[in-house]
């Protein structure tokens, strides 16, 4: 009789423990992202600007939690890679293509999913995919870029297209993403798990920084990348310069000449200095700036990190930080991204979740920015919708990488310019070939109508880990290049990118694949 009442006890129980489905084992999840804020300035990934970068709380996370060696974005340009982070879908699935165009608001996206499943979403910050923000409970976000100081941001009740619309918010515009991130925050349904996704502005151009910073590196000359000097066509045999430092260089001059307040740190002149000084001087004004900008991003990822210990909810709240790209700082001479070379393709990443990622830990395996939507939904178990072309990392995140995981990754940008034509490319843990097609294929917001001459560079990333020699001719790389080559055809239509292609696209590869 004792063994029975014990057994219908233990039923009871178990049944009343289940009557709520896990609502609040669930965790939450905080993906806070910032808009160009490059592995090279975080200062846990190595590099000239390690010991400069400020970093604290970055690396509280890391220590916490796990590192990505090798996130990479799928086109390394802001709008679409933000649309494919929360679409799960390459730029040819979900057709954000270039800078101008709009994620649709009924495209499927990862807070829909997570809000069918009860969870509270919100989206604070930079948005920049054009239309209304959809499946997000709440929302307060940046007209386009936005502006650093006082920002302006739109909520659902004064939401206008464009540029128009929302409410100015006093303070820079870290801080003022923050601190309405963490008001939101005490004011959600205590009795729901939640997403909140806070997206920072910084670093992006202009790379402005709030005074608490402004007398950062005053009086120091900061160490310089390796390939700062290297002046196209040089001896690199890359087939395309890129933008060089002297595009921003010229920015700032006309800025002063102009007397406008768009840049920090003016007035700027290059007068009596000759080619290597301007790039010298230009570095050490640009990496400053974005140092400074970066270091309120790190202020403010310190107050999340502080609010959710205060609050209780660390435990049980998967946290991320990353970059919606990477972002050339005066490697190759160059700034901005778009490029398949490292510095603008790898995506900075850093998880915690104590319950299950282990602390102060690194993996080498290939993640895609298509993966980030499918990690999100596998926390919150929810099954990923047929559309979604990522895969869940969460295994490799416990150290238990699956034995058929990728091995390589598929690459394209299609914003076509003359000194950064369209291209694409194939990358390895070890080897990296690029194809520039050099065609707008009349798409919106590429750059010019010309063509550019389609060319190929070839990089052995073990022997070469900086991309400093274009290997594409050597004899002694044939076999591999024709084995990535076939790869990457295989790749372009297992993912279905062949299908997309126009007459145009299939006549340039025809006539200069081999």
């Amino acid at each position: 009789m004792k063994i029975k009442i014990i057994t219908l006890l233990s039923i009871f129980l178990f049944s009343c423990d289940n009557t709520k489905p896990d609502n609040l084992s669930r965790p939450n999840i905080i993906f806070m992202m910032s808009d160009d804020h490059t592995s090279q300035a975080w200062g846990i990934y190595g590099g000239v600007l390690e010991n400069y970068a400020q970093n604290k709380n970055i690396k509280r996370l890391a220590a916490e939690g796990v590192v990505l060696e090798n996130a990479f974005c799928t086109n390394a340009i802001c709008v679409p890679s933000r649309a494919s982070i929360l679409t799960g879908q390459y730029s040819h699935k979900n057709q954000v293509y270039t800078l101008t165009d709009a994620l649709a608001p009924e495209q499927l996206n990862v807070a829909k999913l997570l809000k069918k499943a009860d969870y509270q979403t919100a989206l604070i910050g930079k948005w920049h995919l054009k239309k209304q923000p959809t499946g997000f409970d709440y929302f307060n976000v940046l007209p386009g870029q936005g502006r650093y100081n006082n920002p302006v941001l739109k909520d659902s009740t004064n939401w206008k297209d464009g540029n128009k619309g929302g409410k100015a918010y006093q303070g820079f515009s870290s801080d003022v993403i923050m601190d309405q991130s963490l008001k939101w925050l005490d004011q959600r349904d205590k009795d729901k798990p939640f997403m909140l996704m806070t997206h920072f502005k910084a670093t992006h151009e202009p790379f402005d920084y709030p005074d608490r910073f402004k007398h950062l590196f005053e009086g120091e000359t900061l160490p310089e990348p390796e390939s700062l000097l290297d002046f196209y066509p040089g001896e690199s045999g890359r087939t395309y310069e890129g933008q060089l430092l002297e595009i921003l260089a010229e920015r700032w001059r006309l800025a002063t000449i102009n007397k406008s307040d768009r840049y920090p740190g003016l007035p700027f002149d290059t007068e009596g200095l000759d080619s290597i000084q301007i790039r010298k001087k230009t570095y050490q004004k640009f990496v400053k700036d974005f140092l400074r900008c970066a270091a309120a991003i790190d202020d403010n990822i310190g107050k999340m990190l502080d609010y959710l210990e205060e609050n209780n909810l660390a435990d049980n709240t998967v946290i991320i930080y990353t970059a919606d790209q990477g972002y050339f700082l005066g490697e190759h001479g160059m700034f901005d991204k778009r490029m398949f070379l490292e510095e603008s393709l790898r995506m900075p990443f850093v998880i915690r979740y104590p319950k299950e990622i282990p602390a102060n830990e690194r993996i080498n395996d290939i993640v895609l920015n298509i993966d980030f939507a499918s990690l999100i939904l596998d926390y919150a178990a929810i099954p990923q919708p047929d559309s979604f072309q990522g895969e869940s990392f969460r295994a490799n995140l416990r150290l238990e990488t699956p034995t058929d995981w990728r091995k390589q990754m598929y690459y394209r940008y299609y914003a076509h310019a003359e000194n950064r034509p369209s291209h694409m490319g194939i990358r390895t843990d070890r080897h990296k070939l690029i194809f520039y097609y050099g065609h707008p294929l009349g798409l919106k917001g590429t750059y010019t109508n010309q063509t550019t001459p389609p060319a190929w560079e070839f990089y052995d990333l073990e022997k070469d880990p900086l991309e400093l020699s274009n290997q594409y001719t050597s004899y002694e790389n044939k076999f591999v290049i024709d084995q990535l080559k076939s790869d990457l055809i295989d790749l372009r239509t297992e993912l279905g990118d062949t299908e997309t292609d126009p007459d145009e696209l299939k006549e340039i590869i025809e006539k200069h694949w081999d």
